[in-house]
């Protein structure tokens, strides 16, 4: 067998190099480069490989944490067909990458993670950085990463990579079963060589399939739809990832069946398509809420059926209620007791279409989901123009930046007040064009994952859009997009403090305690003393950026424009009224109450905790 003699973390980047993914008649290579930081724990390892491979481009990030966002963000573009390895050192760079991992398992993004690890020869233990058990020899902060990661190895040999890499690329392509990946590469070894098989680096093509059906289930399936008199679709982030937008508005087209959106599926139909009520759930439109809650089957489509989706399970109401679920993952496909299609969506859809031929939802249903969504698209209008006063509502600010954007331009965001605002608010056009990440609805994810958004595809305009206090945990990427031109529309909505929170404190009885940026009072020794005079737009000029601080609506409007024209990564700052909020639409959400408590305003909110409660549903 010919060889060549390679080093650990050479032979790793020449294998990523020769991998290929292909779905239907799509076909690219399946890693797009590296991202990541050096240390003592890899820079003469996977660095020095690297540097061998400029055609594997490396992308020097500021927060090892930033590094996976952004791998998630450009793979959540690209549809799971394209990603990003990333490097760091052991030790705090390791650890750094763990939210990311999380982050990327959750919402089933795949990401390949090769943080250094301890030395695998022990001689010189313990090194640097090195966490010691008294129980165990084998151990380092690597091995918190194996609860987040759907695959975890640790490397002690260079040989183990030649049955591990394989394994490696059967989980990130897994529809089903795909998120972090985790190689732990003790620092020695890396750097060691081995004669390698020359056809461990041939060019391999992994192949997506699209799972059919099961027959029987699919007939069981079209016979409780034909039975059901107001059926209701969940679309997903499974209805996007396969491809399935029109397939859905075929099947949707045919039967009359509305559609309500999760946060991961929405722009699985245009916002203005007949049958699309838009979001659904916790932060759901009247429209889909108020349809979900009288339906008698849910078909759910590529979706998990997260908590913000059912409303902590108070979304469906109907007592004859049942479930179909398509979905890749049997895991998924099983939930709320459902007639369980384990299959590709497009598939599925165009199956169970050609199964009910002829059917459609009674004229009297189609009516009502027609007036609802009139009514809903005149909401959506009344919150963009409240004319609130003496700042702008967040609902306006979202209005300006839809008005300001193209029907194929990216809005990225992650967590605050402004997911469920943007979940019900935003108008999607085409696929891809809401990025919301809710699975983990982690702060410091928008700018890093909006430039992976946009190296994904350049020729869109990318709106990352988050809060004063998530920009103050990671603003360092700013630096990274100016360092590799990468162009971002940047709007940073000022309320001064953490204003979801706080209001959801405020619902609890606890007047937002503790979620506002003021000095500490002398005087009550609290912190509700004045604001904090952070100049948000100074940091990000200080990192490379231009930036403006907009006092008026149509001042942000203007600044939108300008920002589109420019060459180069834009920051406005824009400061919201952090009291205006949107609705919540027949909605709930289980956040417990203290159940003793010396305020007569938790006291209250208690009982109405208790009552909001009794709607909560097992699906048996």
């Amino acid at each position: 067998m010919a060889t060549v003699r390679l080093t650990t973390a050479q032979a790793i980047i020449r294998f990523l190099k020769s991998q290929y993914v292909r779905l239907d008649d799509q076909e690219n290579p399946f890693f797009a480069g590296c991202l990541g930081i050096f240390g003592h724990g890899n820079v003469a390892g996977i660095g020095q490989a690297l540097q061998e491979n400029p055609d594997f481009p490396y992308i020097l990030v500021r927060n090892e944490q930033s590094g996976v966002h952004f791998a998630a963000g450009f793979t959540k573009m690209k549809n799971r067909l394209q990603t990003y390895a990333c490097t760091s050192s052991i030790g705090p760079g390791a650890t750094n990458m763990i939210t990311g991992a999380a982050l990327a398992t959750i919402n089933r993004l795949p990401v390949l993670l090769l943080p250094g690890d301890i030395f695998a020869r022990r001689k010189v233990a313990p090194v640097l950085q090195q966490i010691e058990s008294p129980s165990s020899q084998d151990i380092s902060v690597n091995d918190a990463f194996k609860p987040v990661s759907r695959y975890w190895d640790r490397i002690y040999r260079p040989e183990q990579i030649i049955t591990s890499l394989p394994e490696v690329m059967r989980v990130l392509t897994s529809p089903a079963d795909t998120g972090a990946v985790t190689l732990a590469l003790p620092q020695d070894v890396q750097a060691e060589a081995y004669d390698y098989p020359t056809a461990l680096f041939e060019r391999r093509v992994w192949y997506i399939s699209r799972r059919l059906p099961d027959p029987y289930l699919l007939t069981q399936a079209a016979a409780a739809v034909r039975a059901s008199r107001k059926p209701l679709i969940i679309a997903g982030g499974g209805v996007l990832y396969s491809l399935a937008g029109d397939a859905l508005a075929r099947f949707v087209e045919q039967t009359g069946i509305p559609v309500g959106e999760t946060q991961a599926g929405k722009g699985s139909l245009p916002y203005d398509h007949p049958q699309n009520m838009g979001a659904v759930g916790a932060t759901g439109t009247l429209a889909a809420n108020l349809l979900a809650k009288d339906a008698d089957l849910v078909i759910g489509i590529g979706t998990r059926y997260s908590d913000f989706t059912t409303a902590s399970k108070t979304a469906f109401q109907n007592p004859e209620v049942r479930f179909i679920n398509i979905n890749v993952a049997e895991f998924d496909a099983y939930k709320h007791s459902a007639l369980a299609l384990t299959a590709d969506a497009r598939t599925a859809l165009q199956e169970l279409g050609e199964a009910l031929a002829g059917y459609q939802v009674e004229a009297a249903y189609r009516q009502r989901t027609a007036e609802l969504k009139a009514a809903w698209e005149a909401e959506v209008d009344r919150l963009f123009s409240l004319n609130n006063q003496p700042v702008p509502a967040q609902s306006e600010v979202i209005g300006a930046i839809w008005q300001s954007a193209g029907p194929r331009d990216v809005l990225v965001s992650a967590a605050g007040s402004h997911p469920g605002d943007f979940h019900k608010l935003w108008r999607t056009h085409t696929p891809g064009s809401y990025h919301m990440e809710y699975g983990y609805s982690c702060m410091a994810y928008e700018v890093p994952a909006a430039m992976g958004v946009k190296t994904a595809d350049p020729s869109r305009e990318v709106y990352a859009y988050l809060g004063d206090g998530t920009f103050l945990m990671m603003p360092s990427e700013i630096a990274t997009a100016v360092q590799e031109g990468i162009k971002l529309i940047i709007v940073v909505a000022d309320n001064h403090g953490f204003a979801s929170i706080g209001a959801l404190s405020q619902s609890l009885g606890s007047a937002g305690f503790g979620t506002r940026f003021r000095t500490r009072s002398p005087q009550s020794g609290q912190l509700d003393g004045q604001p904090l005079p952070i100049d948000y737009a100074a940091i990000a000029r200080g990192m490379g950026a231009a930036a403006v601080q907009v006092a008026t609506l149509a001042d942000f409007r203007q600044a939108l424009q300008d920002a589109r024209r420019a060459p180069a990564t834009t920051v406005i700052v824009v400061e919201t009224d952090r009291d205006a909020h949107v609705p919540g639409y027949e909605s709930w959400w289980d956040v417990a109450v203290a159940e003793v408590s010396t305020l007569e305003s938790v006291q209250q909110s208690r009982k109405d905790y208790e009552e909001n409660q009794k709607n909560e549903r097992y699906f048996l």
